[in-house]
């Protein structure tokens, strides 16, 4: 009897799914907050050498950077905020356009005594990064842009068309009260239909940033990132007089941005190198991490 009963305990508990750890940055890693322009910035850092500023996108913070941190901290810096509002970071009323936002990341960086780095952005933050490059090119060693259209950069105006991108717009007091302790299955529309395998965004990695993104005012800020969009536009195509001539990787997932990404920067950009990831929807760091790091480790080497 108490074999049956050990066997049935078993087969139960091996039936239970695995919620798969949150990646942690390397224990020796720090974090601080930084005061830039009355915005706490919430900022982890670590490993020695050049140094390379990570900035994540909407439905994360800084923490999607685990794996590619512990990676390129063996032979640099790296150096990793939460974007204001998001995260960690303190949540202003404004300053969501993404020229502003690169000065925080410029703040950022000379607190910590870094004149130039290289910049690598996905989502909201390719657009963060994009800002940056343009805004500080003489302080861009190199740019890397995942799987985000670039407001204002052709074919800008067809892209925006999409019925996938309605929440650039969408925002608001009505939407906040909407969303208000519903954040968990607003985000899961993001993560499910952006991605090119849902599962592999974790219940895990869903927990931990739906409770992030419930702080006080948190969706208040996510929804002023994508509504702040039309004047980065303007910001954008007024940088265009200016091309970017530092290189740049342009990575797209196959079942999301493509090939599109390289045809974006193309045309703000002198030198781009373009990779798609096989297999993968938008969420390259938690679908695609191992190709996503040696895309971006190839990229950096020279």
């Amino acid at each position: 009897m108490f074999r049956v009963l050990l066997s049935a305990f078993t087969l139960l508990v091996l039936s239970i799914p695995v919620q798969a750890a949150m990646p942690a940055f390397p224990a020796n890693f720090r974090t601080q907050d930084i005061a830039v322009d009355g915005v706490k910035m919430h900022v982890r850092v670590g490993g020695k050498g050049p140094a390379v500023v990570l900035l994540h996108g909407f439905g994360d913070t800084g923490d999607m950077w685990a794996p590619l941190a512990a990676d390129l901290a063996k032979d640099h810096t790296v150096v990793v905020p939460d974007l204001r509002g998001m995260g960690l970071s303190s949540i202003p009323d404004s300053g969501y356009d993404k020229k502003t936002q690169a000065a925080d990341i410029r703040g950022v960086l000379a607190a910590l005594g870094v004149e130039h780095s290289i910049v690598v952005g996905h989502d909201i933050g390719t657009m963060v990064a994009f800002a940056y490059a343009s805004r500080y090119p003489e302080r861009t060693d190199r740019l890397v842009v995942m799987d985000a259209p670039v407001p204002g950069i052709p074919p800008w105006n067809d892209i925006v068309r999409s019925p996938m991108l309605w929440h650039f717009d969408f925002g608001g007091p009505d939407a906040e009260r909407l969303v208000a302790g519903r954040e968990r299955i607003y985000l899961d529309r993001f993560w499910n239909e952006f991605a090119g395998d849902p599962s592999k965004i974790d219940e895990e990695t869903r927990q931990h940033y739906a409770k992030l993104y419930a702080r006080p005012g948190a969706m208040h800020a996510a929804f002023a990132q994508f509504r702040s969009i039309r004047q980065d536009a303007v910001d954008n195509e007024a940088s265009m007089a200016k091309r970017l001539n530092m290189p740049v990787l342009a990575i797209g997932g196959e079942k999301s941005f493509g090939n599109n990404e390289a045809i974006v920067m193309r045309n703000a950009a002198d030198t781009v190198t373009e990779v798609v990831i096989p297999g993968a929807g938008h969420w390259l760091m938690e679908e695609a991490p191992v190709e996503t790091i040696a895309a971006i480790r190839e990229f950096i080497a020279p």
